[in-house]
């Protein structure tokens, strides 16, 4: 099975090396030196990496071949894919691979059905589920420990106790930094 485990962003200097927008809790394990991975486009690959760094909070890659600015630079938002056994889990206990997580049921903790699970987005301060529900709409719930109480994957379910307003826009309360006697000026 693929897994996307990484994006290429722009070059960095002028001896070929790239910024890589990480997409893997294990970066050290998929984007080590000697990783050969897929691309897309595939034409871009695939790629071998020569060596890996981190700069400044970026990591920075070297592949083999690629020597130069303009070469790193026409590699640019490329996406880096490690092939995965899909029976392999993750180190921590609590933690998921996408395709673990995707269409799983999501049920608040009586068993009221809210969705299912189409779609993971990787945001940079947390990621979200897209959760589609019976009636073709889609809520989005923060994957954050507050929220989302368990991920059973012998049940194919995710159990969340979400605040007030998430999952039903009506109940949502509105929150003011306003002072009240702000209002009657």
């Amino acid at each position: 099975m693929q897994l996307v485990v990484g994006r290429i962003g722009r070059a960095h200097g002028i001896k070929g090396e790239v910024t890589v927008e990480v997409r893997t809790d294990e970066p050290e394990l998929r984007l080590g030196p000697g990783a050969v991975l897929a691309t897309d486009p595939a034409t871009a690959g695939p790629l071998t990496i020569e060596t890996g760094r981190v700069h400044s909070g970026r990591l920075l890659l070297r592949f083999e071949g690629v020597k130069d600015r303009n070469a790193a630079e026409a590699l640019r938002n490329t996406l880096l894919i490690a092939e995965v056994d899909p029976e392999e889990l993750p180190e921590e206990p609590d933690e998921y691979y996408d395709h673990q997580l995707m269409d799983l049921d999501v049920v608040l903790e009586d068993g009221t059905e809210i969705g299912r699970i189409t779609e993971i987005s990787h945001l940079p301060s947390q990621d979200l589920f897209i959760v589609e529900r019976p009636d073709g709409s889609e809520v989005m719930i923060p994957f954050v420990q507050e929220i989302v109480a368990e991920i059973d994957l012998e049940e194919q379910r995710a159990v969340i106790t979400p605040p007030r307003g998430l999952i039903d826009g009506s109940e949502a309360e509105v929150a003011s930094g306003r002072d009240a006697s702000e209002d009657a000026s």
